[in-house]
């Protein structure tokens, strides 16, 4: 990571640290290692190459150079970097996909999200639609 990336962390998990649970800060974190559990900030969250995160992310901005397994929702800007590996959704107002970067899931612009209603309602399907209309 470039040092300026590094400016509002104040928080660094190192490459050999293992953390079992959610983990709430309200500047920036580094993961260097590997988190299983949430991760919520207030400010920027870096995920290092070689670093994991099994759970969701919430911060104001995201750097994934590592992967997540989980969903990850970023108030501003959000990066996957050529290593990174995101199994989930994102959520974003800016986002950058740098080449060779592993993405499974849906993208949604943060301005345009559906409200969590929508998001959890089940879709009827054409049968549930067309059984309504003859009861």
């Amino acid at each position: 990571m470039a040092r300026n990336e590094n400016k509002d962390v104040h928080t660094m998990i190192g490459a050999d640290a293992v953390i079992q649970g959610n983990i709430s800060c309200n500047d920036g974190i580094a993961i260097y290692g590997k988190v299983f559990g949430d991760v919520t900030s207030e400010g920027p969250v870096r995920i290092a190459r070689g670093g994991e995160v099994h759970g969701n992310v919430q911060a104001s901005d995201s750097n994934i150079g590592g992967t997540v397994a989980g969903n990850v929702r970023v108030e501003k800007r959000a990066v996957l970097g050529s290593e990174s590996n995101l199994k989930g959704d994102i959520i974003y107002r800016t986002l950058v996909i740098e080449e060779g970067a592993q993405f499974q899931g849906h993208c949604v612009l943060a301005s345009n999200e559906p409200s969590p209603e929508i998001i959890n309602e089940p879709e009827k399907s054409d049968k549930d639609i067309q059984s309504d209309q003859y009861d």
